[in-house]
C-alpha cells in the first residue's frame, strides 16, 4: 500500500519526468505542402521549362524527388480525405466531391496530436468536420487566407508552442479556379506556353495557362517563406517537408481523369537532418502511403484500418523498390461517374462503369476558356483525336495504356492483341483490389448537378445516390494487393 505522502511524491516525480520527456522532445517536426489542382508535370524539377517554380526546384536538388507518386483520385475533397486517412476514397465514406467522412473514420493527425505533437492546418480545409478534431490550430477562413490559401502558413508556425514537435498540414488554393491576383512573382508570357496535344493552340487557351503558371508561381513562393521561418527558428535541419498536389490541373483532359494527367502528383520532399539531397525516387507510391510514413517518422504505430504502408525504407534508400500497383478511383464530380483504375510502371488498365457518358471533366474545367476554345474547334471540325477525347460519347468500357510509348496515354490499347497478357493481369488485379477493398457499383450513383457543355449548374433536384462501397467498406483493414 503506498502512503499518502509516498503517492504525492510518486505523482510529482511523474510529472517531472513527463515534462523533461515533452521539453526534450527531438521527433522530428513534418510539414505536408500540399497544392490544389497542379499536374506533376507542372513543375520545373520535373521538366516543365515554361513554370517558374525556383523555390521546389531548390528543393528538388536538396531532397528527394519521387517520379511515381500517385493519388487515389483526381478529385479534390476525396483525395484530401484519403491522405489524410490513409484509406482509398471508398473506404473514407467521402467518395463523392463535398461529402462529409463518418465520424469512425481516424485520421493520422489524431493520433500525431494524441502522441504530443502539436497539430496545425492553414489553408483550404474541403474535408468535413470529423478531420477537424485532429487539429489544435485551424486557420481556413476565406478571405483572411489569402488569394492562394497561404497568407496563415507562417503566422502558424510561429503561434505554435515551442516545447513541442509539430505536425503542419498546410494547403494552398492554389492553383484552382478561378484565378486570382498574384502579387508576388512576375507574370508567364502566353507565346511561351507549351500547349499539351490535347488542348487547342489558340490564344485564349495560352493565356489560360500562363494565368494557371502565375499560380503555381505563387504557391512556390510561399513555399521558400516556410523554409525562412524554419530557418529563424532553428528548425529547418530538424524538419521533414513533403509537397504535392491533390489532383491534376484544372483543364480538359487532366482533373476527374484516371491517366497520368488526373493521377499523377509531384512529391518533394526535404530533411536536411536526415535524408541525402539531389536524389531521385523510381519507386512507385501512392498517397495512402503518406498517413503511416508520418506516423513512423513520429514513432506511432499505424493502426490496421490505415490502408497505405510506410515508405520510410525509401526515404532511407531511394533506390530501393515499393509497390508494384497504384489504384486509384473516379466517382461523381459534378457528374455521375464511376471508373477505377490499376497502374503498375510500365502500363495503365482503366475500367469505366459509366462508359455511357461523356467525360470533359469538372465544371470549372467545363467553364474554362481552354473548354471553350477546344468546343469551337470542334464546330469548326477540327479536332485531333487528342482533343476529341474528351467529347466522345459513349467512351471505351475498357482503356489499357503502354506508358514507355504513350506519354500522354492516347492509344487505347484495349482492342489490341498485343499485350493481351498485360491486360488481363492487371484486369485480375483491380477486379481483386474491387472485391478485397469491398467496392461496388451502386445503381442509383449521383447524377450530374451541371451542364457539361459550358459548366454552369442544371436545373435539377441536388440528390445524392448510393456511395460506392456502402457501409462494408467503411469496416474494411484490407489493402488490396501491394
Amino acid at each position: 500500500m503506498i502512503k499518502k505522502g509516498s503517492l504525492l511524491f510518486v505523482m510529482l516525480a511523474f510529472l517531472a519526468t513527463n515534462t523533461l520527456t515533452w521539453a526534450q522532445d527531438n521527433r522530428p517536426n513534418i510539414i505536408m505542402i500540399i497544392a490544389d489542382d497542379i499536374g506533376y508535370e507542372d513543375l520545373g524539377s520535373y521538366g516543365n521549362a515554361i513554370a517558374s517554380t525556383p523555390v521546389t526546384d531548390r528543393i528538388a536538388s536538396q531532397g528527394i524527388k519521387f517520379d511515381n507518386f500517385y493519388l487515389t483520385t483526381s478529385s479534390c475533397s476525396p483525395s484530401r480525405s484519403s491522405i489524410i486517412s490513409g484509406r482509398y476514397p471508398h473506404n473514407t465514406g467521402a467518395a463523392e466531391l463535398h461529402t462529409a467522412m463518418p465520424e469512425n473514420i481516424l485520421t493520422f493527425p489524431e493520433l500525431l496530436k494524441e502522441s504530443g505533437y502539436f497539430t496545425g492546418q492553414s489553408g483550404k480545409w474541403h474535408m468535413g468536420v470529423v478531420p477537424r478534431k485532429g487539429f489544435d490550430l485551424i486557420y481556413d477562413k476565406k478571405p483572411e487566407i489569402g488569394h492562394g490559401g497561404e497568407d496563415y502558413w507562417v503566422p502558424l508556425l510561429k503561434e505554435r508552442p515551442i516545447d513541442k514537435p509539430f505536425f503542419l498540414w498546410l494547403a494552398a488554393l492554389d492553383a484552382h479556379r478561378p484565378w486570382g491576383e498574384n502579387d508576388f512573382t512576375g507574370a508567364h508570357d502566353p507565346d511561351k506556353v507549351e500547349v499539351p496535344p490535347y488542348l487547342a493552340d489558340e490564344a485564349a487557351t495560352r493565356e489560360d495557362l500562363a494565368n494557371y503558371y502565375d499560380e503555381i508561381s505563387r504557391f512556390d513562393y510561399f513555399i521558400g517563406k516556410v523554409e525562412e521561418e524554419l530557418e529563424r527558428q532553428g528548425q529547418l535541419d530538424n524538419t521533414i517537408i513533403f509537397i504535392l498536389s491533390d489532383n491534376g490541373r484544372p483543364f480538359p483532359r487532366s482533373k476527374t481523369r484516371l491517366i497520368d494527367s488526373g493521377i499523377k502528383s509531384p512529391l518533394l520532399v526535404k530533411w536536411p537532418k536526415a535524408l541525402k539531397g539531389g536524389q531521385v525516387a523510381d519507386a512507385m507510391v501512392s498517397s495512402i502511403d503518406l498517413a503511416p510514413t508520418f506516423l513512423q517518422l513520429a514513432g506511432v504505430k499505424a493502426p490496421g484500418n490505415f490502408q497505405g504502408k510506410s515508405f520510410l525504407s525509401v526515404l532511407k534508400n531511394p533506390d530501393l523498390p515499393f509497390r508494384n500497383y497504384v489504384f486509384a478511383e473516379h466517382n461523381w464530380h459534378d457528374h455521375e461517374a464511376h471508373a477505377r483504375m490499376v497502374r503498375t510502371k510500365d502500363y495503365l488498365y482503366i475500367k469505366n462503369n459509366r462508359s455511357q457518358f461523356a467525360n470533359p471533366g469538372p465544371a470549372d474545367s467545363n467553364a474554362s476558356d481552354s473548354y471553350a476554345d477546344l468546343r469551337k474547334v470542334r464546330d469548326q471540325g477540327k479536332l485531333n483525336p487528342a482533343q476529341a477525347d474528351v467529347f466522345v460519347s459513349p467512351r471505351p468500357f475498357e482503356e489499357f495504356y503502354l506508358i514507355a510509348d504513350d506519354k500522354y496515354q492516347l492509344l487505347n490499347r484495349a482492342t489490341m492483341t498485343d499485350d493481351n497478357n498485360a491486360m488481363v493481369q492487371l484486369r485480375f488485379a483491380l477486379e481483386k483490389w474491387s472485391m478485397e477493398t469491398d467496392d461496388s457499383v451502386p445503381t442509383n450513383l449521383t447524377q450530374d448537378w451541371y451542364n457539361k457543355e459550358d459548366g454552369t449548374a442544371l436545373k435539377v433536384p441536388r440528390v445524392r445516390g448510393e456511395m460506392p462501397g456502402g457501409s462494408n467498406a467503411l469496416l474494411t483493414t484490407e489493402k488490396g494487393p501491394f
